[in-house]
């Protein structure tokens, strides 16, 4: 996952154009750019570079976009429950949605009961707010209705994160038909 700098220059509009762009600037590679999200403060770009490729043959030519931010590669990470959650949590706060998505899927997997639900709920709002990223704000509802059928029967704090008002953010924008980012 390759992160570049945004400071809302580009909006979830532009990612088609930017993974186009980004696409074409290592065409002549073996390198596969996937997807494209735009947040407020970064796009996104869902890469794949082959093993016998350095890394600065794609990050070079994506700096022609923006300032590289940072990049993360995508290994499934073996963590405690409470660590995962709080890392999880901080990556939905910085509007990394699908990989925020990600590390909850590896606790959800081994959870039972409610709890299953509230993560399933969580996961399906970070994978919502990855539509968004991409312009796609009705799946972005869709999935929202969906993630609110999960939570509608957990009323409490789930690892620091306040169920019902999430719940009641998650409401108001399927009710309006608006999307908005949000923290957890």
């Amino acid at each position: 996952m390759i992160y570049l700098s945004n400071e809302q220059l580009f909006t979830p509009k532009d990612a088609l154009e930017l993974l186009e762009r980004a696409r074409s600037l290592v065409k002549d590679q073996e390198i596969i750019i996937r997807d494209c999200r735009v947040s407020r403060h970064h796009i996104e770009f869902d890469t794949s570079l082959p093993d016998h490729l350095e890394l600065d043959t794609l990050l070079d030519p994506l700096k022609r976009i923006s300032e590289l931010v940072n990049y993360m590669p995508v290994v499934e990470k073996h963590m405690e429950k409470d660590d995962a959650i709080q890392y999880a949590r901080r990556l939905f706060n910085e509007e990394k949605y699908w990989s925020s998505h990600e590390v909850l899927e590896s606790i959800w997997k081994n959870s039972q009961g409610i709890e299953k639900d509230v993560l399933n709920g969580i996961i399906l709002i970070a994978a919502a707010l990855v539509h968004a990223q991409k312009d796609e704000d009705q799946v972005c509802i869709s999935i929202l209705k969906r993630a609110l059928a999960k939570l509608m029967h957990a009323h409490y704090t789930y690892h620091g994160i306040d169920i019902d008002a999430l719940s009641a953010k998650v409401s108001e924008m399927v009710k309006i038909g608006k999307v908005e980012w949000l923290t957890i």
